[in-house]
């Protein structure tokens, strides 16, 4: 016969002896009571071991086997013979008024670290939700006490406190989310980076963003010390989209079966050429046979690729400043005006070239976000969300969270 010892240590409940166990359907129920010791009176400071009365206390634990274990707790209280203060006993599991125990408040913020919803950690850990809410809403997450040699900034769709946009701050050298922003105003960004001094500021070497002219001005004005970058995926997404307008204004001037082909065919045209399969090249160069304007457009993009491709630093301003050349001399307009977007950010372009810092990191995190607001169908509390986005990135990291007095 298993000795109650056992069951103790695969429950882990240091100092708590188990009276009994009742199994129900989809329930456990473990009788507990502490053993009798001296405790010291919070009044007189006596000590004293006399018992004043037993309460029975509901104390909610984490599952086992698939059931929810609730502690029947047999609470004693103590009084002090020297004046007559009462008061509970000391337990390590469960504080004084808590109704769950503290590796279960712990479980509570491990599976906040997902995108789960609360409601959805609520049912597994047989909580409230507002329950759940409650214990997240005890931890606390402060501004960055400094600025990294690496910062990244981005907007997305949160759509909390009445603001459409948030801004997300990262260091994509060591994969950390430093804060979210409420919005993206460029009064809210320059009272954010106000509160850093001129020194404290020009730590940040590197400045990397997308094509939004009021983060470059950030930049120029408060992290003067700091090379900009714009991101990579940002510029090169201006040529796509480019070609991309090039060839719906062509296949509107065929008929419809022409028009479905060059509809159909957007993905092996935008392809770089030297990934494509020999079927796909056929159809391409079939495509290409149609119209000149789709030539010279499917000339310019895939230039741009073998541009990006080069491995010679210097090299490669100097092509990409031809190229912008000869995009404003074709008789595209679509990519005169990519030619003219280039050219107004080409200082910041020309730095990705020596650097290899991009926005990839906070993209990444963009998109875990996005599942974290639509499992939750959104969020209307900004502090909670941007608490919640935090320690979802960086809490196992760091363990920055911490329990709010």
């Amino acid at each position: 016969m298993l000795s109650c010892n056992y069951t103790k240590d695969l429950l882990n409940l240091q100092g708590v002896n188990i009276i009994n166990i009742e199994h129900f359907k989809s329930h456990i129920l473990i009788y507990t009571q502490l053993s009798v010791k001296s405790h010291t009176c919070p009044c007189c400071k006596h000590e004293t071991s006399y018992i004043h009365d037993y309460r029975k206390r509901k104390i909610k634990d984490l599952s086992i086997s698939g059931k929810h274990v609730i502690l029947i707790h047999n609470h004693r209280r103590y009084v002090c013979k020297h004046c007559g203060k009462r008061f509970a006993e000391d337990n390590s599991f469960a504080p004084k008024y808590y109704r769950v125990t503290l590796r279960l408040v712990n479980e509570i913020f491990k599976k906040t670290e997902s995108e789960r919803s609360f409601t959805s950690i609520a049912k597994e850990v047989n909580l409230s939700v507002s329950t759940v809410i409650r214990f997240f809403d005890m931890l606390a997450y402060d501004a960055p006490k400094e600025l990294p040699q690496v910062l990244s900034i981005d907007e997305f769709k949160g759509n909390t406190d009445k603001e459409k946009y948030q801004v997300i701050i990262t260091n994509p050298a060591n994969g950390t989310v430093l804060d979210i922003l409420p919005d993206r105003k460029q009064s809210h960004l320059i009272s954010y980076f106000k509160q850093w001094n001129r020194d404290e500021r020009s730590t940040v070497k590197y400045f990397v963003s997308d094509m939004w002219k009021p983060y470059a001005e950030l930049s120029e004005i408060y992290l003067k010390q700091a090379t900009q970058l714009v991101d990579k995926y940002h510029y090169v997404r201006q040529v796509i989209w480019a070609f991309e307008r090039v060839r719906k204004k062509i296949q509107k001037k065929y008929g419809k079966e022409n028009r479905l082909l060059f509809k159909h065919s957007k993905k092996v045209l935008t392809m770089r050429r030297s990934k494509l399969k020999p079927e796909q090249s056929e159809k391409v160069d079939y495509l290409l046979y149609f119209n000149d304007d789709l030539r010279s457009a499917y000339y310019l993009k895939e230039l741009f690729y073998e541009i990006l491709d080069c491995e010679d630093k210097s090299k490669g301003k100097e092509l990409l400043s031809k190229w912008i050349l000869i995009a404003q001399s074709s008789r595209l307009k679509d990519y005169q005006d990519c030619a003219t977007t280039l050219q107004n950010w080409s200082k910041s372009i020309f730095n990705t070239f020596d650097y290899p810092y991009t926005n990839g990191f906070t993209e990444g995190c963009n998109n875990k976000i996005k599942v974290l607001k639509r499992n939750a169908y959104g969020y209307r509390n900004f502090n909670r969300f941007r608490k919640r986005i935090l320690h979802m990135f960086n809490y196992k990291k760091s363990n920055t969270g911490k329990a709010a007095a």
